[in-house]
């Protein structure tokens, strides 16, 4: 009996989404809950599972198309008879499609492959099919195809130079054999460039900068970070400190936890903070929920599991909506100062950027400190300077004396 594969509810207000990838052909056997197609929604990717085992006989929609709540995605052949021969027949195509040469190789694996991955296979001129994927249900990741290229010593990217070190000097010609390539943007890509830009537009943005030592909380990961991994069996890293610090400056200044409704303001009474966390896609903010009732282990569990199912794809919706402060942390990618966009409609975002050691003037001395520039990019039509500058300052004192932290100073 053929089943109907439908689009299911993807979230509170996402009526459509954009398939992806298909994560099976037709002809191909599948089990129950086993994900058959990635659709690409506003901020989350989500793989749609078969109801039922069997075999998935056809494609009702191909990868770009825009499809809603509701609209048949692919038709599933109930029962197992057909498993077998379908999953025989598919192991055996490979084999031939193996041997072709050039770019065809490259066209047909990147039928399956996501853009990020396709992107780093045709720049690094590493075959797909002989990578094994380590990605869910085994497939291919951009780290994947990165550690395929080191292994081989990736010499498509090191072959270019040679064309240009032996032109004449002053020559005007192209070198030969350079290619451009149109990528179409991902939904969430689209999303991210709208909100971004409607920020800029409907905000005044402002940003004021503030640097900090980092001296203390250095010292106290470096004395407690193993007793505090044995204990709670995360990692004690930088976040929870500047979540709770922002936690201090976010209940001392509450028009940076709040946001503009129409002509209203709406302030909070808790602490959700936005982490920027970085996925295969782009860049996706999961919420830490009550960090101002949380502790550092429950902040820095919280963290890590989400920058673990953003690598995975399995992020929700859920784990994305609502939020009342974000922090980005530019400095794991060597930053040295930047001015973040808000997230809107929240009012405020604090931009962490990298740790250097820079000499500084203490008591009437130049020492040597690590030091990291702070920015908060606010909007100004509900926070002013002083506002922004104390918030600002707050989080600054609290990292460079982490008691503050414990007695709500």
């Amino acid at each position: 009996m053929a089943q109907d594969i439908t689009v299911p509810a993807l979230g509170e207000s996402v009526t459509e989404g954009t398939i992806g990838e298909w994560l099976k052909q037709p002809g191909d056997a599948v089990a129950a809950d086993e994900p058959i197609v990635s659709l690409e929604t506003d901020k989350v990717a989500v793989d749609v599972p078969s109801p039922i085992a069997g075999v998935l006989t056809e494609h009702k929609a191909a990868v770009g198309d825009t499809v809603e709540v509701g609209a048949v995605l692919a038709v599933i052949e109930a029962g197992a008879t057909a498993s077998a021969p379908a999953s025989a027949a598919k192991a055996d195509t490979p084999a031939p499609a193996a041997k072709a040469e050039g770019s065809d190789d490259l066209q047909a694996a990147a039928q399956t492959l996501s853009p990020a991955v396709r992107r780093a296979v045709l720049e690094h001129g590493v075959d797909p099919s002989t990578i094994k994927g380590t990605g869910k249900d085994g497939r291919l990741t951009k780290e994947d195809v990165l550690a395929a290229a080191k292994a081989k010593g990736d010499p498509a990217p090191a072959a270019s130079p040679a064309p240009a070190a032996a032109a004449p000097a002053g020559t005007a010609a192209p070198s030969a054999g350079r290619n451009d390539e149109r990528v179409k943007m991902t939904r969430m890509r689209q999303t991210i460039a709208k909100r971004l830009k409607g920020a800029q537009d409907t905000a005044a943005l402002l940003t004021t900068f503030n640097d900090c030592d980092m001296s203390a909380v250095i010292e106290a990961r470096s004395k407690y970070k193993d007793l505090f991994a044995k204990k709670h069996d995360i990692r004690l890293g930088f976040m929870g400190f500047f979540a709770k610090a922002a936690c201090l400056a976010l209940k001392d200044v509450p028009s940076v936890n709040a946001y503009i409704e129409g002509d209203e303001i709406v302030y909070h009474d808790y602490v959700d903070i936005s982490v920027a966390v970085s996925a295969p896609n782009g860049l996706v903010v999961p919420v830490v929920r009550d960090c101002d009732k949380k502790g550092f282990a429950g902040i820095e569990k919280d963290i890590a599991d989400f920058g673990k199912r953003a690598k995975e794809g399995t992020l929700t919706m859920a784990d994305m909506t609502g939020g009342t402060f974000t922090i980005s942390n530019g400095g794991v990618f060597g930053s040295l100062m930047s001015t973040p966009i808000i997230n809107a409609p929240q009012g405020a975002v604090l931009g962490l950027h990298r740790i250097e050691d820079r000499p500084v003037a203490i008591n009437g001395e130049v020492v040597i400190r690590p030091m990291m520039y702070l920015a908060l990019s606010y909007d100004h039509r509900l926070i002013d300077g002083r506002e922004a500058v104390t918030a600002l300052k707050i989080i600054k004192e609290a990292i460079e004396d982490p008691t503050r932290m414990l007695i709500d100073l």
